[in-house]
C-alpha cells in the first residue's frame, strides 16, 4: 500500500523537474562566465575565484534552498504560486482598491513580462555558442541557428506540450545528472575548489574586492534567476516533489557543476571565455552543445507557458483585456495557448538576439526584473507570514530583513547594467504596468458610471410588475458584471422592443481571489419569480468561464433550458474619453483602445455567436 504513494511523488518529482527547473538550471551555461569575462567581470586570482565560487553557493543555500524552498512555498495560494496569487492572497483584488501594495503587485507581475522575453533568448543563444569552441566556421552561423530555434520553439506552442511533456523530466534528468558529471570531472582536476564551500571565503571576497565585489553580484544574481518562476509553478506539482527535485537533483547538479567549473578556473584562467564548454572533454563538445540547446529549449517552454499562465490570472483578476485562450489539452487545465502573447513574445525574442548579437551583452538585460520581482515577494511573504500563518511581528520583521537585504544587494548590482541592457526589463515593465493599472482603473470607472445610468433591479422589477411588457416565447440571457443593477441589455430591450422572454436567466459572473472554485460550489441560483432566474457563477483566476457548462449545471438543478433555444443579450459599451474626473485623458484613450481590441465576449465566455444580440451603449469615462 505504500508503495504506489512513493511510486506516484517519484514521477511527479520527476515531471517537475522538467518543467519548473530548466530556467535555473541552464544558468551554468552562462553564469560564471559574466563573473570573470562579462560587462562587470572582476580579475581573475585565486582569491577572486574561490570568493565567487563561495558566494553562488550560499546564494543558492540562502535564496533558494531557504527562501523559496522552506519559506515561499509555504505561502501559497489554495495550492497554487506566482506573484499574482500571492498578491490575492495577501491583499484582495478587489477588496483594496487604495492599498498602496496593490500597484507594486501588478508591477512585480509586469516585470515577468520582461524575464519571459529575455529568458528564451539569452538560453538559446548561449547554447548555440558552444559550437565556436568547435570551430570558427560555426561563429556567423549562430544568430541564425539561435533565430530558428526560436521560430520552431514558439511555432510548437500551439501544438501545447501534452505530447511531448512526459520526456520533459526524463530529458532534464539526464541534464542535471550530466551537469553533476562534468563538474566531478573538474574537481577531481583541482579538488582546491571545494574550499570555497567555506562561507570565510564570502567575507575574505567582499573585504578585499569591495566596490568590485558589490558589482560582479549582478553576475552572481544569474545563478538564481529561476527562482521567481520556480514558485509561479508550484500549482502544477505542489511543494514536496518541487522540493525533492531540488534537494536530490538540481542543487547538486547546480553546485557540482558550478564547482567543476571554479576548478578548471583556478588551471586555466583563459577558459574564462567560456568554462562551461571548456569543462568538457574536446571530443564530447558537440553532444554537449546538443544536449544544451535541448535543455534550452525545455527551459524556454516553461517560461513561455508561465508567461501565458500568468495572463489568464491577469484576466481573470480584472488586470488585463479578455485575450484569445486555446486549451491544448483536454485533460491538463495549465495547457493553454494564447496566440497574441505568443506572437508579442516571438517578435521580442527575435529582436533582442538581432540587438544584442551574443548572450554576453544580453546577461546584462537578465537579472533586473527578476531581482525587483523577488525584492516584491518577499514583502508579500512577509505580510502572508502575518495574515495566514500568524507569525508574531519579530519573527516576521527578522526573516523579511534577512531576505530583503540580499535581494536589495542583488538588485543594486543588477541596477549598474541599465545603461548596458538592463534598460530592457524596465521599459517591459513599465509598459505592461501601465497597460494592467489603465485597464484596471478604466473598467472601475466603468463598473461606476454604468451603476449610475442603470437602475438596481429591485426597482426595475417593481416596474416590470407595475407595465406588464408582451411576453414572447423563448429563454433570453442577460449578462451583468453586478449581480444587484438591472443588465442594460434588458432595460433597452424593455424600452425599445416593449417585450420580456418567458423564460429569463439574468447571469453574474464573478472571479474571486482563489485559483480555482469547485464545482459543486459554483452556481447559486436565486428564483426571482416562476419564469425569472438569477445566477451567480464564481470562478477562481485560474479556471475559465464557459456559459455552455453553465447551461448544462442549470439543466441539472431543473431548469427546462437547452443551449440552442436561448437567446443571450449583451451590453456592447461604446467609450467616450473625456473630461471627467476619473482618469488623465491619454490613459482614457488608451483604455478604450484596449476595450476595442479585447476578446468578444461571446468568444470568451463560450456563447454560440450566431444565438447573441448585442445592445449598444455609449459611455463616457
Amino acid at each position: 500500500m505504500s508503495s504506489a504513494p512513493k511510486s506516484s511523488l517519484a514521477a511527479i518529482s520527476l515531471a517537475a523537474l522538467g518543467i519548473v527547473y530548466g530556467d535555473i538550471g541552464t544558468s551554468p551555461l552562462y553564469a560564471l562566465r559574466e563573473c570573470f569575462s562579462g560587462h562587470h567581470a572582476i580579475s581573475l586570482t585565486e582569491e577572486s575565484i574561490l570568493g565567487v565560487l563561495s558566494t553562488i553557493f550560499w546564494v543558492l543555500i540562502v535564496t533558494i534552498s531557504v527562501k523559496y524552498m522552506v519559506f515561499v512555498l509555504r505561502a501559497d495560494n489554495r495550492g497554487e504560486g506566482g506573484i499574482l496569487a500571492l498578491m490575492a492572497l495577501a491583499i484582495p483584488v478587489k477588496g483594496a482598491k487604495k492599498s498602496w501594495l496593490l500597484p507594486i503587485g501588478i508591477f512585480g507581475a509586469s516585470l515577468l513580462y520582461g524575464d519571459g522575453i529575455v529568458t528564451p533568448a539569452i538560453s538559446v543563444m548561449s547554447a548555440i555558442e558552444g559550437l565556436k569552441l568547435a570551430t570558427p566556421v560555426f561563429e556567423p552561423w549562430v544568430i541564425p541557428i539561435t533565430l530558428t530555434i526560436l521560430a520552431g520553439l514558439f511555432w510548437f506552442q500551439r501544438r501545447g506540450t501534452a505530447s511531448i511533456g512526459a520526456v520533459f523530466g526524463p530529458v532534464m534528468l539526464v541534464w542535471f545528472s550530466l551537469l553533476g558529471i562534468l563538474g566531478i570531472y573538474g574537481i577531481i582536476q583541482n579538488p582546491a575548489a571545494l574550499k570555497a564551500l567555506n562561507p570565510w571565503y564570502v567575507w575574505d571576497f567582499f573585504a578585499h574586492h569591495g566596490g568590485e565585489a558589490f558589482i560582479v553580484m549582478g553576475s552572481v544574481f544569474l545563478v538564481c534567476t529561476g527562482g521567481e518562476a520556480l514558485y509561479a509553478d508550484m500549482g502544477h506539482f505542489g511543494k514536496t516533489p518541487m522540493r525533492i527535485a531540488w534537494f536530490c537533483v538540481v542543487l547538486p547538479g547546480l553546485v557540482l557543476n558550478y564547482f567543476g567549473q571554479g576548478a578548471i578556473l583556478l588551471i586555466n584562467p583563459a577558459a574564462a571565455e567560456s568554462p562551461f564548454f571548456l569543462l568538457a572533454p574536446s571530443w564530447a563538445l558537440i553532444p554537449l552543445v546538443l544536449i544544451a540547446t535541448i535543455a534550452t529549449v525545455i527551459a524556454s517552454q516553461a517560461v513561455i507557458s508561465g508567461v501565458f499562465s500568468l495572463t489568464r490570472q491577469a484576466i481573470q483578476l480584472g488586470l488585463w483585456p479578455r485575450m484569445q485562450i486555446i486549451h491544448t489539452s483536454s485533460a491538463e487545465i495549465g495547457q493553454i495557448y494564447l496566440p497574441h502573447m505568443n506572437a508579442a513574445l516571438f517578435l521580442g525574442c527575435v529582436w533582442l538576439v538581432l540587438a544584442f548579437k551574443n548572450s554576453s551583452s544580453l546577461a546584462a538585460a537578465y537579472g533586473l526584473s527578476v531581482s525587483m520581482t523577488m525584492v516584491i515577494t518577499t514583502i508579500f511573504m512577509g505580510i502572508a507570514a502575518k495574515k495566514i500563518w500568524k507569525w508574531r511581528i519579530l519573527p516576521i520583521l527578522f526573516m523579511c530583513a534577512a531576505f530583503i537585504t540580499v535581494d536589495l544587494v542583488f538588485f543594486a548590482a543588477n541596477s549598474l547594467k541599465i545603461a548596458e541592457g538592463g534598460y530592457l526589463p524596465l521599459i517591459v515593465g513599465t509598459t505592461f504596468f501601465t497597460l494592467m493599472s489603465t485597464w484596471k482603473r478604466g473598467r472601475e470607472i466603468l463598473a461606476e458610471r454604468l451603476r449610475r445610468s442603470v437602475m438596481k433591479f429591485t426597482e426595475f422589477y417593481e416596474g416590470l410588475k407595475a407595465d406588464k411588457p408582451v411576453k414572447v416565447p423563448g429563454v433570453a440571457f442577460f449578462m451583468v458584471g453586478d449581480a444587484e443593477m438591472t443588465p442594460p441589455a434588458m432595460v433597452h430591450n424593455v424600452k425599445h422592443n416593449k417585450v420580456l422572454h418567458e423564460f429569463i436567466v439574468i447571469l453574474t459572473v464573478v472571479t474571486k481571489e482563489i485559483p480555482t472554485v469547485l464545482p459543486a460550489e459554483r452556481l447559486k441560483i436565486e428564483k426571482i419569480d416562476e419564469q425569472m432566474f438569477r445566477v451567480i457563477a464564481k470562478y477562481g483566476f485560474t479556471d475559465s468561464p464557459d456559459v455552455a457548462e453553465i447551461v448544462t449545471r442549470l439543466q441539472e438543478f431543473g431548469l427546462p433550458i437547452t443551449i440552442g433555444d436561448i437567446t443571450f443579450f449583451l451590453g456592447r459599451e461604446t467609450l467616450i474619453a473625456s473630461p471627467n474626473p476619473g482618469m488623465a485623458i491619454w490613459r482614457e484613450h488608451l483604455f478604450s483602445f484596449m476595450s476595442r481590441n479585447a476578446q468578444r465576449a461571446t468568444a470568451y465566455f463560450n456563447i454560440p455567436a450566431d444565438q447573441v444580440i448585442e445592445v449598444g451603449i455609449q459611455v463616457e469615462i
